[in-house]
């Protein structure tokens, strides 16, 4: 099943639509020759009114400032002549417009070139930004909603997290050093369709590994009265902890001691942590701002709404000079003047990220989840003793536990976020602060954006595609969508043995690719291309050009496919190269699985109604044929779901036939994902439950599946997949349904009879927001979240999971909750749906499973 669409939700909440512009004052260093170095990013400072170019010198693993030396300044385009703009109030006797100009840029829309002005400024707010700014006033203006850092590197074609040298004061490009035979990459590429120049130039940015980037973690500790968190703008209380863990090895922990505290037991950390104890605070403060002006790269899991936040508001508060922090306060972000700020809370609640880079394996977004899973590694079990209660050297080892845990999420599996990162930068042409902290969709907008520019694109407004493309030429089936989607046929109920698992990869992608489709390209303005209608539709494709985004899909599938992912395996490269060009398939695999979502969401500004249309149309056309050529093979399909069929016991050559069918006919590969022992399909779509040969379970939609489901109920259904587990014959599967009766029988009267502990009947909900902010609705884990507040004085936030059970009078938190408050019935409804969908599978009735006849059974005499 495809999880393009699971990011089309994520898009939609998250997509910004505007860039803020944030001007940083810059306390480094601008010499004017620089060995190799990487472009991290690029910002804006306001008092030079420059662009600057951060520079990570691989030899002396400092950063370094670049500022713009070619006389670079914000602009925007409009299509008023340059005589009508100089009689606006606008323009005329404004001192911040520096000139206007004629350009010639092409429209990919309407294919041809236009005559635009470009009014160029002084500054970015002259532009846009505020109330009075050009683009707030103009009649029409195109490029005025891009951060001018952005814009910058789109006119420059620099590439964050490539290598680029100062020579002479000039920021120079340095050519990657490729161990790859050019030869070689050609003639593997030589029937991918897209030009050399092309492929080299994606290549030398992709194969060119990056440096072990110098960094530290920090983390602070605050007191303050339990259960209540900080306030971080007043800043009242005190930092009483600082800590540090970095790639060089330091391991240090800074302690405020209180008046008549002892430091306690040096057991009670680690030995290699330097602990510094301190009797003021303010002097603590100076000595961590040094520590931070040491390293390039700083690196928190909540900097930007805490850890920095409040470091700021407090070092105020206690009189040091706004000019002596290196904490610069954004809108949304924390950053710094001595370095990057890298914030990997904000990397890791990336949907794309969760789930095309680290397959889905975590599922909730604290440190202490993350770290569990990718490290194995905790936070500190305090025990139930609060943090204003620990000794000096206990508060020094819980502070240093978690700079520890976000250091190595960044250096685990040989630094695999930290070369994620990079590769994602290039890719992206993102700088490294930004693009840990925006989605899938703010990257391949950004692609888009310097594309476009290279190719001396105009930059279309989202009013011009959906002006000229709005229509839609099929009927949504689901509510809200705004026409049809994937198709997905119904299961053939029941349990069948030997069942292989055919799989379209990266269908939406291969699509876009191979079909051209692309918001200039799907009803493009030429009438001798109207003949090439998109199968279920109205729409037509262009056949005389190729569109960006079906190139830019395509080129990274098939370097990933063709490239990357072979060469990760290639025995005869250096381990080094191996793992680079690994962690290369993965960056591209982030892009090319997520493109169909982000494409597909009306809030990207590339969105296209046809081009989504025709995307689905494709898939369900591509489905439908192939589960029509199967059967004339001879083929048992099972299921269809999107992007996968399921065949029961097909033979060989039956399956290398299909395969060739689809890639000679549809232009797309399907190949055999997996095999099951046996499948159960129930009779609703979407839900099934699969056996591999090697006994593990795979679910597909099933409630006892999800992370909320209580815990006694979690456990039921474990077991019974346990049984079903052991199935190998049609006999055995009947044992086993014997089996899930009783043990569906034992729960439900464990609930009954109320023999029960209350937390394993816990729903556990993770806040996505602050519970005030929830306005118009008040889901149960809110109103259960806002009892702990008031009756137990808990403060909670976005991020924590609440634990809640059912009541007879709504919701309680667990922590007041007695097995007596309990409403069984409902719990008894919430088992009843956990295993509907299985006993469907098995051919059960959960009433019949309880002992409760229904009446029809009962008249029936059954």
């Amino acid at each position: 099943m495809s999880e393009e669409m699971e990011i089309e939700e994520e898009l939609i909440e998250t997509e910004e639509k505007e860039e803020e512009e944030v001007s940083i004052p810059v306390r480094l260093e601008t010499p004017s020759e620089l060995d190799d170095s990487v472009l991290l990013t690029v910002i804006y400072d306001g008092n030079a009114e420059k662009a600057v170019a951060l520079l990570y010198e691989k030899k002396s693993e400092k950063l370094f400032a670049w500022y713009d030396n070619t006389n670079h300044r914000p602009y925007l385009l409009t299509d008023i002549p340059i005589d009508k703009l100089k009689q606006l109030p606008e323009i005329a006797g404004n001192p911040s417009i520096l000139r206007l100009e004629y350009v010639n840029k092409y429209h990919a829309l309407d294919d041809k070139f236009v005559k635009m002005t470009k009014v160029i400024a002084k500054d970015p707010l002259t532009i846009g930004g505020r109330a009075h700014s050009l683009r707030e006033k103009l009649p029409a203006a195109w490029e005025a909603r891009i951060r001018y850092a952005n814009s910058f590197m789109y006119d420059r074609a620099l590439i964050p997290g490539a290598v680029y040298k100062i020579s002479n004061r000039n920021l120079i490009p340095v050519a990657p050093k490729s161990s790859e035979n050019i030869k070689q990459v050609m003639e593997v590429f030589s029937e991918s369709g897209t030009s050399t120049d092309t492929i080299l130039a994606w290549f030398n940015v992709l194969s060119e590994p990056a440096p072990n980037f110098k960094r530290v973690a920090l983390d602070i500790e605050v007191e303050t009265i339990e259960g209540r968190l900080p306030n971080v703008e007043e800043a009242n209380e005190r930092v009483i902890a600082i800590s540090f863990c970095g790639s060089d090895g330091l391991k240090k922990a800074f302690v405020l001691m209180r008046n008549d505290s002892e430091p306690g037991d040096v057991k009670d950390m680690p030995n290699d942590l330097q602990v510094d104890f301190f009797t003021d605070e303010v002097e603590m403060l100076r000595q961590c701002f040094k520590i931070l002006a040491m390293y390039p790269i700083v690196l928190t899991f909540n900097g930007d709404n805490f850890d920095f936040k409040y470091l700021y508001h407090r070092a105020l508060k206690l009189g040091i000079p706004k000019s002596q922090i290196p904490i610069v306060l954004g809108h949304r972000e924390a950053r710094l003047s001595t370095g990057i700020h890298l914030d990997l809370y904000h990397f890791f609640k990336n949907k794309a990220v969760q789930i095309y880079a680290f397959d889905g394996k975590y599922k909730e977004f604290n440190l202490d989840v993350i770290s569990s899973v990718l490290l194995g590694k905790s936070k500190v079990d305090l025990g139930g003793k609060f943090i204003t209660n620990l000794t000096p050297y206990e508060l020094a080892n819980y502070c240093f536990r978690d700079a520890q845990i976000t250091y190595e999420l960044t250096s685990f599996n040989d630094s695999l976020v930290m070369k994620l990162i990079v590769l994602m930068m290039r890719t992206s042409r993102t700088g490294m602060d930004d693009l840990v902290r925006t989605g899938v969709s703010t990257w391949i907008k950004n692609l888009m954006y310097a594309i476009h520019r290279e190719r001396n694109y105009l930059i279309p407004n989202p009013e011009d595609i959906t002006q000229r493309k709005s229509i839609a030429s099929t009927t949504a089936v689901i509510k809200g969508k705004k026409y049809k989607g994937a198709i997905v046929i119904n299961p053939k109920t029941g349990v069948y043995f030997n069942v292989v698992v055919l799989d379209f990869a990266s269908l939406y992608p291969s699509i876009l690719k191979e079909y051209n489709l692309s918001y200039e390209t799907v009803r493009c303005p030429h009438e001798e291309c109207r003949d090439n209608l998109v199968p279920e539709t109205n729409h037509w494709v262009c056949k005389k050009r190729k569109g960006v985004a079906s190139e830019l899909v395509g080129l990274f599938r098939d370097l990933r496919v063709l490239w990357f992912k072979p060469k990760s395996k290639d025995a005869s490269l250096s381990n080094e190269y191996r793992s680079w060009y690994d962690v290369a398939q993965r960056a591209l695999k982030v892009f090319v699985n997520a493109s169909y979502g982000v494409f597909g969401a009306d809030t990207f500004p590339f969105y296209c109604l046809p081009v989504a249309e025709s995307t689905a149309a494709m898939a369900r056309y591509v489905i439908t044929s192939t589960i029509s050529k199967a059967q004339e093979l001879g083929m048992n399909v099972l299921y269809g779901d999107t992007d996968s069929l399921f065949v029961l016991n097909p033979t060989k050559n039956q399956i290398d036939e299909l395969v060739g069918w689809a890639r000679q006919e549809l232009k797309v590969d399907l190949d055999v994902d997996k095999v099951f022992r046996y499948v159960a399909f129930s009779e609703r779509k979407k839900n099934y439950f699969g056996v591999k040969p090697d006994g593990s379970v795979e679910i597909k939609g099933l409630l006892g599946k999800k992370r909320n489901t209580p815990p006694l109920i979690q456990r039921t259904f474990q077991q019974a997949l346990a049984e079903l587990s052991n199935v190998k014959s049609p006999q055995e599967f009947q044992d086993a349904k014997a089996k899930i009766r009783e043990i569906l029988r034992s729960t439900y009267l464990t609930i009954k009879t109320r023999k029960f502990d209350t937390k394993d009947l816990a729903i556990s909900v993770m806040l996505n927001k602050n519970p005030e902010k929830y306005t118009k609705n008040t889901p149960q884990h809110i109103k259960a979240a806002r009892i702990l507040e008031a009756k137990l004085h808990k403060k909670v936030f976005a991020g924590d999971v609440i634990q809640y059970v059912k009541t007879r009078d709504g919701v309680l938190p667990v922590e007041l909750a007695k097995p007596e408050d309990i409403d069984t019935n409902k719990y008894i409804e919430l088992l009843r749906s956990t295993f509907e969908q299985v006993l469907d599978a098995l051919g059960l009735e959960f009433d019949e499973v309880m002992g409760e006849r229904t009446l029809e059974s009962f008249f029936m005499g059954s």
